[in-house]
């Protein structure tokens, strides 16, 4: 029998939750913040007890007062018209559209990582509603995070990342880079001209399951490590490490103002339409 492999090899000794808890506090986690976080606990090391050794670290540091956000979308649940990695036959199209199961917050899955499934079903927390970007919070602001995610604001200003934004939460980068920050979304609902898409997505409605589509900001993040790397350049982000990873922590305000910004001088406007 063996033990779960989790980067023995870069280890010099178990991570353990008092390591990584008095590591989250020197890079500067705020005791009674909300907290999003996005982690690869592989990064971190042979962490002792894995994804729920994570949690446990991150809710010790933040405390009873402290509320921890992590996304736990299910972008498989989306309109197959539009899968490329990798698609499938046309023909599959209204199969999957009829036969996809319904989003449900209490048992599907997300497959954004070990943390996320650890904290969507720890006792006490909350998820959101939305079929896709659903994110999970655990503290004494988690209803206030997650309810009234709708439909039409993935990843905006009726979603669970702008309540971190009211909140005057933290964004921390857990041995995760900046591809992984969905803060940066929240911005591209604020550029002067968004660009929008359409997207479709097995619903749970009060009528039962339903394939619904509707229209949403489109979001993109092939230039978010561009970003980063120009965000960590104006002396925002803490950097240091967690374990064996390094890590990132950031105001999300002040991400979200700098990324807003960036994106009307370097991305190309949605065009103008005629009302």
């Amino acid at each position: 029998m063996t033990g779960e492999h989790r980067s023995i090899e870069k280890s010099d000794a178990p991570i353990t939750v008092a390591r990584l808890a008095g590591d989250l506090r020197a890079l500067g986690v705020r005791e009674g913040s909300v907290l999003l976080v996005h982690t690869s606990v592989s990064a971190l090391g042979w962490v002792c007890g894995g994804a729920q050794a994570v949690a446990l670290a991150l809710l010790e540091a933040l405390g009873p007062a402290g509320t921890l956000v992590v996304p736990t979308h299910t972008n498989g649940n989306s309109d197959p018209a539009e899968w490329a990695n990798p698609p499938v036959p046309e023909a599959w199209w209204p199969v999957i559209r009829a036969e996809m199961p319904a989003y449900d917050p209490a048992v599907t899955p997300s497959p954004l990582g070990a943390l996320t499934n650890v904290v969507r079903t720890w006792p006490g927390a909350r998820r959101s509603d939305h079929p896709q970007y659903s994110f999970a919070a655990v503290g004494p602001a988690a209803e206030e995070v997650t309810a009234g995610h709708e439909l039409t604001s993935g990843l905006g200003e009726r979603s669970p990342l702008a309540r971190v934004h009211d909140l005057d939460g933290d964004v921390l980068l857990l041995g995760a880079g900046h591809a992984s920050n969905t803060s940066m979304h929240l911005a591209e609902y604020r550029v002067a001209r968004p660009r929008h898409a359409g997207n479709g997505a097995a619903v749970a409605t009060p009528a039962g399951r339903e394939w619904l589509t509707w229209r949403d900001v489109l979001p993109e993040e092939d230039d978010f490590e561009a970003i980063g790397a120009a965000f960590d350049a104006t002396g925002a982000v803490r950097v240091g490490r967690t374990g064996v990873a390094e890590s990132r922590l950031m105001r999300q305000r002040a991400l979200v103002a700098f990324t807003v910004g960036w994106m009307d001088e370097h991305r190309a406007a949605a065009p103008e339409t005629s009302a």
